[in-house]
């Protein structure tokens, strides 16, 4: 049995917690286990303009940490033999014309080359945007209702970012397209499978594929985003959205516990087989990212598998090690600080840092991205 600790037992990551906040986030909540037992702490506001913090055993939006959750049901389907891992996409989703070249595999590892219907940014500076994603216009779609072919056709009317398999680009279309692959080919939805595969067998009771759904079931903190719109600045509250604009690329909502429990289990082979979970684990170089999950080596020496997410209002840290023994999980909520979207990104960045940081390195080294 895990032993829950205090923050007077783990000062260290309180003083963490606490310094995030002070950097401009409204709330966090952290849940670490490893060989001391488990902790769990909060900092920060519920909700601007009271006191209370926000709950340790709160929902919030996990963004594209759902992406790890999709492509593990995707790999379990390959188990049960309903889906081919280098098999043409196009054979499964015949509708969409999709370049025969692309598999199920490059929807899961980003390097099919198709263009992310969230908007592409290019080397050179250059932007090819997509669906409303920020500022007022994304705003006034708060309630709006995506449907996930739309959101590929969209993309595909676009020309691709590189030859299928040639090399790697983060794309939310792939996630999307793994969605309808997945119902595809069980003839369920894609929330009956998540519900089957893995909410079920874990007993993840604190995590919801929300579809269409704008609320959050209670308890949680709440999200804000803040914006410029015609030379004033504004703040809203996001916590009640309609994120099927990311679908299965990013619209799940969970808890630090459920988190918890689902990467332990998937990182120790619970939930796929030993080589299916290597083809997870087996990386491309550009970013050191798998089918689902990314990958960092500590100085040390040590190596962790990751899939962060968020979008405005939220993000979401997930980690742990090779052997699911020690896990990192985190909820972050922005609230009303004078942060552009730039400098919300760079105090994210500065955030998971320090956690990861505190956590895999004993707080004495640096975390390097993988080569």
């Amino acid at each position: 049995m895990s032993v829950t600790l205090t923050g007077q037992d783990r000062p260290e990551l309180q003083k963490a917690i606490e310094e995030i906040v002070d950097s401009g986030f409204a709330g966090v909540q952290l849940r670490v286990n490893d060989e001391r037992g488990e902790w769990v702490g909060s900092a920060g506001v519920r909700k601007l303009g009271e006191r209370a913090k926000p709950p340790t055993n709160g929902r919030f939006r996990i963004g594209s940490t759902t992406k790890t959750f999709t492509a593990t049901v995707v790999l379990q389907l390959v188990a049960e033999g309903k889906i081919r891992l280098d098999s043409p996409a196009d054979g499964y989703l015949p509708r969409f014309g999709l370049d025969r070249r692309i598999t199920v595999r490059m929807l899961l590892q980003h390097t099919s080359g198709l263009f992310n219907y969230t908007g592409e940014y290019y080397d050179d500076g250059t932007v090819a945007p997509g669906i409303p994603w920020q500022g007022q216009e994304y705003v006034d779609n708060q309630f709006h209702t995506y449907q996930p072919e739309e959101l590929v056709r969209l993309a595909l009317s676009k020309p691709a970012r590189f030859e299928p398999g040639t090399d790697w680009s983060y794309s939310n279309t792939n996630y999307v397209l793994a969605k309808l692959l997945i119902e595809e080919v069980t003839g369920r939805s894609f929330a009956e499978e998540m519900q089957r595969l893995i909410l079920q067998p874990l007993g993840l009771s604190g995590t919801v594929v929300p579809g269409a759904s704008p609320e959050i079931p209670e308890p949680h903190a709440h999200g804000y985003y803040r914006y410029e719109h015609a030379g004033q600045w504004k703040v809203v509250d996001v916590t009640r959205f309609n994120v099927s604009w990311i679908s299965a690329a990013g619209d799940m909502i969970s808890t630090t516990e459920d988190l918890q429990t689902f990467f332990s289990a998937l990182m120790s082979g619970k939930l796929l087989p030993d080589h299916l979970l290597a083809e997870m684990r087996t990386l491309h170089p550009k970013l050191g990212y798998g089918l689902g999950l990314f990958v960092e080596e500590t100085d040390g020496g040590g190596t962790i598998f990751h899939h962060n997410g968020g979008f405005f209002g939220w993000a979401a840290l997930m980690y742990s090690t090779p052997d699911g023994r020690k896990t990192l999980t985190a909820s972050l909520t922005t609230g009303d600080a004078e942060l552009d979207f730039a400098a919300t990104a760079d105090a994210f960045q500065k955030a998971h840092q320090r956690l990861v940081k505190e956590v895999f390195c004993g707080g004495k080294t640096e975390v390097a991205a993988a080569k």
